[in-house]
This record gives C-alpha cells, sequence and structure tokens, in this order.
C-alpha cells in the first residue's frame, strides 16, 4: 500500500481522496452545498494549499482557517446513521484508507497535523544514569463547540510537533482518552451549559491512565469589578493548571510547551521507574527501601523469601515494629548512626530475626539517598547471608518455605537483608535492652532505620500547596532530622523521657525539658502517655500502633520554624486540657466522649499554623483567607486539615473503628472547640460561661433563692461552655505557668509577632499589631496588657467552676513579674538579678 491517502476539496466544493503516488482522479466524491469551507457535520478537509502549517493564524475569516485542517468527526449525528451530505458516515467512507485518531464509537472529533508531527523528534531524557526517549507529546482537546481558544490550541499543538485530538462530549472524550492515553488534557471550563468541566476532569481522573496525565482548564478571563477565583475547586476536581482565556497561538502553546518541559516530563520519568522496579523484582539480593522516616516503603521478592514475610504485611510500617535478634553488640548502633548520619554507606555484619523467630547474619550495606534540599530521604539496604554454619541451616529453612530449590541461596540472601535496613538497625540498638536503646538511635542516619522514626508517615505530596500561607502541608525537614527513635508503646519509650513523663499529671511539668529531650517532637511522646491515661485507644477501638502513627502526621503538621505556634505549643496545650480534665467538677460535668474530643482538639488546635494571624492572612489576601471568607480563617483550616491528614490514611485513622453516629457527635465537639480559641468571640464565651454555669454554681454553693437556674452542669448546652472555655483557658495559661515557663513562652510569643510585624512592613501590609515592633517593644508592658484584657477575667470564672489555686497563684507572681519590670522600664524579660 501507498502513502496514506490526502483529503482535497475541488474549487466546486467536491471531497475526493487520494493516495500521494496516485494521479488526482477522485476514488469517490461527495459534494458540497456550502463551498470549500462547509463542515461535512464537523468534517474539515484539508486543502492542497495547507500542506505547511503556518506558524501564525491569520487574521481572516475563522471559516477559512478551519477549512486547512484535516479532522474526523465522530460526533453529533454520527450515530444517526444518515447519507445527507452534512452527516460523517459519507466522509469517513471516501477516506476508508486514512488512519482514525480515535474509537471509531465515539462522538468525538480527532485532528492530526501530520507534517508538523513528521518534523518533531522524539526528545531525549534522563533520569540519574537512564536514559528514555520520549515520543512526541499527545494532547486531547475537550470542547463541545470550535472557537477561537480551540482553534489557538489546535495550531499550537501543530507547531509543537504534538499529536492531537478533540472530544465534544464527554462520552468521547473519557473513550479518546482510554483509547490514547494523552499526556495532556486540555478542558472548556468557561461555560457550564455544554458539560459539566470539573465532572469531565473528576470521570477522566477516575481511571488508571490519569496518573500521569496533566489535566489544564481553560477558564474566562475575570471581568474589572470581580475579583479572581480561587484555583482550590480546580485542584479539587483533579485540574493540575488554570489557564485564562486567550485564543492567541502563542499564548496556547507557551502554555503547552511549559507543560511539556514541567509536569509531562517529569510524569515521563515516574513512569520510567516501572523498569528499575521490575529489575528490582528479579535481582538475587535482598532489597529494602524506607523513608527517612524509617517506614517500609518497597522490598523485593528475595527479600521476603530470606525474611519470611509476605511484604504486605511489612509496607508502611516502621522498622521499630517488626522484631528484633538479640546478637547484636550494644555498640553497633551508635556506630551505624554516625557512619550514616553523615550521608555516608555503612557495610558490615548484623542479625536480624526472620518472621519465624530465628535470627539470622547478614552482610549489609546501607546507602542514604540524597533528595531535596540535601537531605536525606531514603535508605536503601543491599543484604545478603553470611555463609556460617548456622546460616546454612536457614538457608536450608528458607528453601524449604520457599519451595524454590535452585535459589534457596539467594533467596536466603535476600531474607537478611531486607531485614537488617529497619528493624535490625532497631534491634541492634535494642541488644542490652529495648527501652534504652530506643534513645541512642540517631535519627538523622542509620538510627531512623533501627529508630522509629517520629516523624509522619504519610508525606505531604497528597495535599497542594498553593501560594502565600495556604495549604502548607510539608513536612518539617529539620524535624524529620530529630535523632530520637518514636517508641513502639508507651511502655518502649527511652528512660530519659519516661522520667521526665512520670510529672506530667503535674501543673508544673516543663514542657521546654520534654522538648528539648526529643528533640522539637514532644507531642508524640506526651500524647501517647495523655492518651493511654484518658483510655483513648479503648474509647476509638483503635491501636496503640493507629493512635501512634497519628500523632506523628499530626506532629509533623506543624512547623518547627515558628517561635510560638509549634507542636510544642500543642502539646503544653494538650498537658494543660489533661490538667483541667482531672479536677473533680470538671471531670463530674463531662463523660468519657467529652474528655477524648477534648483531647483530640487540644492535638491539632494549631496544626499547619503559619505563624501569621488571621488578621495578616486576611489583609493579604491568602487562599485561606478567601476560602473561609475572612471569617474564623485558621481555626476553620486547623480542624479542616486534622480531619483530612487522619481519614486519608488507614494506617493513621483513629476514627475508622467506631460507628457513624460517635464519629459524628465527636467531630463536631472537636470543630466546636478548636474554633472557640478563635478571639474575635473571647468575650461571648466567657459571659455565657459565667452566666450559665457560674452564677447558677455560686446560688447552688451558697444556698440562696436566686431565681438561676440550677447549674445543670451535665447538659449538653452546658458542657458545651464548659468544654469551650476548658481549651480557651488551656490555650492560653501561658501567664499561670511557673515564672520560668511563663517568661519562655513570652519571649516566644513576641519573636513571632514581632517576624510577623517585620514582614507587613515589607508587603506594605496594614500592620496588625504595631506595639510588637522588634525595635520599640516592651515585653513586660505587652504582658501586663494581655493578662488585664484577657487572661483575668477568663481565670477567674475557670477557677470558679475547676478550682485552681496554684494556677492563680502563678498568674499573681507572674503579673507582679510583669510589673516589676516595667516600673524599672526594662524591656527583657528578666530582672538584672535574675541574669
Amino acid at each position: 500500500m501507498g502513502c496514506a491517502p490526502s483529503i482535497h476539496v475541488s474549487q466546486s466544493g467536491v471531497i475526493y481522496c487520494r493516495d500521494s503516488d496516485e494521479s488526482n482522479s477522485p476514488r469517490q466524491t461527495t459534494s458540497v452545498s456550502q463551498g470549500p469551507a462547509a463542515p461535512l457535520h464537523g468534517l474539515f478537509v484539508q486543502t492542497d494549499a495547507a500542506d505547511v502549517i503556518p506558524r501564525s493564524r491569520a487574521s481572516g475569516p475563522p471559516g477559512a482557517a478551519r477549512v486547512r485542517r484535516a479532522r474526523t468527526e465522530l460526533g453529533s449525528g454520527g450515530s444517526s446513521g444518515s447519507s445527507s451530505a452534512g452527516s460523517a458516515a459519507p466522509a469517513t467512507t471516501t477516506c476508508r484508507g486514512r488512519r482514525r485518531h480515535c474509537c471509531s464509537s465515539a462522538e468525538a472529533e480527532t485532528q492530526t497535523s501530520y507534517t508538523s508531527v513528521k518534523q518533531v523528534s522524539s526528545a531525549e531524557v534522563r533520569i540519574g544514569p537512564m536514559r528514555l526517549t520520549q515520543d512526541p507529546i499527545q494532547v486531547l482537546l475537550i470542547f463541545a463547540k470550535e472557537d477561537s481558544q480551540s482553534d489557538g490550541f489546535w495550531w499550537a499543538c501543530d507547531r509543537a510537533g504534538y499529536r492531537c485530538n478533540i472530544a465534544r462530549t464527554p462520552e468521547s472524550a473519557l473513550e479518546c482518552f482510554l483509547d490514547k492515553h494523552h499526556e495532556i488534557i486540555v478542558i472548556d471550563h468557561r461555560q457550564t451549559r455544554n458539560f459539566d468541566a470539573e465532572a469531565v476532569c473528576r470521570s477522566i481522573r477516575a481511571t488508571n491512565p490519569s496518573e500521569h496525565t496533566v489535566i489544564l482548564a481553560v477558564v474566562s478571563q475575570a471581568s474589572g469589578d470581580h475579583e479572581e477565583a480561587s484555583v482550590l475547586p480546580l485542584l479539587h476536581a483533579g485540574f493540575n493548571r488554570r489557564f485564562m482565556e486567550n485564543s492567541s497561538i502563542i499564548a496556547c502553546y507557551n502554555e503547552l510547551i511549559q507543560i511539556e518541559h514541567g509536569e509531562v516530563r517529569s510524569q515521563f520519568k515516574l513512569r520510567a521507574c516501572n523498569s528499575v522496579f521490575t529489575a528490582l523484582d528479579h535481582c538475587h539480593e535482598a532489597i529494602e527501601i524506607t523513608s527517612d522516616d524509617h517506614v517500609i516503603q518497597y522490598v523485593n521478592p528475595a527479600f521476603e523469601r530470606m525474611m519470611g514475610y509476605h511484604k504486605g504485611e511489612l509496607l508502611g510500617k516502621e522498622l521499630a515494629e517488626l522484631p528484633k535478634s538479640d546478637k547484636n553488640r550494644a555498640d553497633l548502633l551508635d556506630t551505624i548512626n554516625t557512619c550514616i548520619k553523615k550521608g555516608k554507606e555503612w557495610q558490615g555484619v548484623y542479625y536480624a530475626r526472620r518472621k519465624s523467630g530465628d535470627s539470622i547474619q547478614q552482610h549489609v550495606k546501607i546507602t542514604p539517598v540524597i533528595g531535596q534540599g540535601g537531605k536525606i530521604r531514603h535508605f536503601v539496604s543491599l543484604k545478603k547471608l553470611c555463609c556460617t554454619t548456622d546460616n546454612n541451616k536457614q538457608i536450608h529453612k528458607i528453601h524449604r518455605d520457599s519451595g524454590d530449590n535452585s535459589q534457596t541461596e539467594s533467596h536466603s540472601f535476600r531474607y537478611k537483608n531486607r531485614r537488617k535496613e529497619s528493624i535490625d538497625v532497631k534491634s541492634i540498638s535494642s541488644r542490652g535492652s529495648d527501652a534504652p536503646s530506643l534513645q541512642n538511635r540517631r535519627y538523622p542516619s542509620m538510627a531512623r532505620i533501627h529508630s522509629m522514626t517520629i516523624e509522619a508517615p504519610i508525606t505531604k505530596d497528597g495535599l497542594r500547596r498553593l501560594s502565600g500561607n495556604e495549604y502548607v502541608f510539608t513536612k518539617n525537614v529539620h524535624q524529620s532530622h530529630s535523632h530520637l527513635a518514636m517508641p513502639i508503646t508507651i511502655n518502649d519509650v527511652p528512660p530519659c523521657i519516661a522520667q521526665l513523663l512520670d510529672n506530667e499529671e503535674s501543673w508544673e511539668f516543663n514542657i521546654f525539658e520534654l522538648e528539648a529531650v526529643t528533640h522539637k517532637r514532644p507531642l508524640v511522646y506526651l500524647g501517647l502517655k495523655v492518651f493511654s491515661r484518658f483510655g483513648v485507644c479503648e474509647f476509638l477501638h483503635c491501636s496503640e500502633t493507629t493512635l501512634r502513627a497519628w500523632l506523628q502526621v499530626i506532629e509533623a503538621n506543624y512547623h518547627s520554624s515558628n517561635a510560638y505556634h509549634n507542636s510544642t505549643h500543642a502539646a503544653d496545650v494538650l498537658h494543660a486540657t489533661a490538667f483541667f480534665l482531672g479536677k473533680e467538677r470538671v471531670k463530674g460535668s463531662l463523660d468519657q466522649l467529652d474528655e477524648v474530643a477534648a483531647l483530640i482538639a487540644a492535638t491539632v488546635h494549631d496544626v499547619d499554623h503559619p505563624g501569621r494571624t488571621n488578621s495578616f492572612l486576611c489583609n493579604a489576601g491568602s487562599e485561606l483567607a478567601v476560602l473561609y471568607n475572612d471569617t474564623a480563617v485558621l481555626e476553620s483550616h486547623h480542624t479542616a486539615l486534622a480531619f483530612q491528614l487522619t481519614v486519608k490514611d488507614s494506617k493513621c485513622n483513629i476514627f475508622k473503628n467506631i460507628d457513624r453516629n460517635h464519629y459524628r457527635t465527636l467531630r463536631q465537639a472537636i470543630i466546636d472547640m478548636v474554633l472557640a480559641t478563635e478571639m474575635t468571640k473571647h468575650f461571648e464565651h466567657v459571659n455565657k460561661f459565667v452566666n450559665s454555669i457560674n452564677k447558677p454554681l455560686a446560688a447552688e454553693i451558697e444556698g440562696s433563692d436566686c431565681e438561676c437556674n440550677p447549674t445543670g452542669k451535665n447538659f449538653p448546652e452546658n458542657q458545651i461552655l464548659i468544654k469551650r472555655m476548658m481549651i480557651k483557658c488551656a490555650d492560653v495559661a501561658n501567664p499561670c505557668r511557673p515564672l520560668d515557663l511563663c517568661i519562655e513562652w513570652a519571649g516566644r510569643i513576641s519573636e513571632e509577632y514581632f517576624a510577623q510585624t517585620d514582614e507587613e512592613k515589607r508587603q506594605g501590609l496594614p500592620v496588625v499589631m504595631p506595639v510588637f515592633d522588634r525595635n520599640t517593644c516592651s515585653i513586660p508592658k505587652s504582658q501586663i496588657s494581655f493578662i488585664d484584657y484577657f487572661i483575668t477575667d477568663m481565670f477567674d470564672a475557670w477557677d470558679a467552676f475547676a478550682h485552681l489555686p496554684a494556677l492563680m497563684q502563678h498568674l499573681a507572681d507572674n503579673y507582679k513579674h510583669w510589673k516589676t519590670l516595667d516600673d524599672l522600664k526594662c524591656k527583657s524579660l528578666r530582672l538584672p538579678s535574675d541574669s
């Protein structure tokens, strides 16, 4: 057969198809009643003059430009079977030798500029040492009707050398995509009367091939008197990018080229990783890959055979959860840590324990993998069995387990290797005794492997960061380099931490000491202790492993870069909440669901706090402020994100085993308490508490004949007021802490406010708190004002209910301290004699 046939239009409007090596005589003709520019039911044909596609579109009539394209539309009316000149059937029949570019049954139009595609050579892409060849990009345009915008993208694709298809309906779009797996999809989002663009996007995203596809939304230009719309709904629907309506070919071309060299090329590299995993799966050495958190991400079949586990039992687990061998030297872990934390490779002999309980000796090589920011992101462990008598016995045992005699030795090697990099290191650290060994693990390095890291097992990657102070769901990298291992259970914590936590029920508990010894990860450890004391796992019917994973996820989403609003503040509020829950009158007013809700609310109440106030976000026009209509912006975000993170992954979903009604009640209580920490309604909450709780209580105590209603502390509406007041007091309890702690907190919050004022000045935004100018601020004076304005009345009311004499004494002492400094015109935090 010769070259592909071409389609031609005669001066009289006759269409015919010919092969390039044949004469000009038509094989079959169909008359067109509307001249050369008329479409045959959407079929546009290519004239002889259109062999070379122009680099820019002429300003002539759009119809003339469209005739220059060869299109095949199988869309509206294509299924009617009509034989009129307006039907697609004759055109398809005429061009039976022409290649089709979409499913014949789909209501779709496909277009390809053959000349340009032939001129574009495949691109060479490198990923590490791999050299890849990328074929020309395929683009799917989904436009219900043809207009200048679809024309712009069509010609832009032609100019870039992309293969382009057009679909007119959602059904045809989905069918065409499943047939061709386009790298880029452009969906018309400008009007909804033809189809729902977001629904189309979601339907495509529901298919497996869309994992590596970039989807672009074409939106209308915002009018001058309207604010630009948020991109969040588009991102949530599955779009990757937004394109403001612009029919200029060069604008469309630039957008497509940027997508190709950005997201498309990245996705192409990711697809190539499948070949690497295929190689790993067939490797005879046991290979284990963990995250920097020591969460197992991959093991190959050789590893499964060597260690006796199935990968489903390992993936997503932390190394510390796996059993350890007791044959390693007590100092082996430190040796490994010293090497790995420097980013160096470690090799040596290590004992690992198989699932059966047998210990096997392995030769292990652990290689840190450096990623973004120069940080260690993964550990790759290669493991081989050492040739010893005991190991030879294990080899035969593994051989019997696997049922593969020919590969016994290599399989056993794999088994051993997998264990070593993770749990092996843990086991090493636990050689002497399990608890002390946990202390010695060095998180930034190999220690992370054996030490169950306290980092979140889930990456932030699932949630998107937009701009400014919006959804910043990224892990704090420097925190991920903590040297501490996560305990398997509360009984597994290192002795130095356990000793501190013995005092956690006291108001004098020093949260900063816990911050130091846990390397800025106090929330997980304190959370495990407090939640255990209140029976949270039993109430939620979840395992301690799930609770620990949840605490890790939540703590990882606090920003350690914030001077004040970090996980130490969350741990402090959790401690205060637990302390208040232990008071007799509070305990007698709330049931267990209220207690659990209060502890969870305290834990998540400032998660992902950007270190800036609501007013700052509103003035800056951040995405969060737009999303929540400038109302309780951060508080709404904290609760929304907390639930997103919790339910996203079953491994950390502490709510997965409770029934729907309990979950809804618990969720509402948590949301209500976190929203109560927003200060614009501070006085409203305090006044309601005084009128509904304090006054009736005082009347009961005094036995007066006041007409006030009985306290009714257990009434649901009063329980709500008590929980709100409790978390509000816990959130701002710093002035009621012992003096040293009070001073530290005052310095931290002042520094965070100073940083906000600095940024407001840099950006030309209104200065929300002019008193917090680092050059002029008197911290003692600011503390006095805060106590006078917010603290005194609130804690008087709370003390009248909960009876907190120690707190009130600290408050009085601290106020006196600040007054003394202010009288001396001292702007520092301590008296000169104290320094």
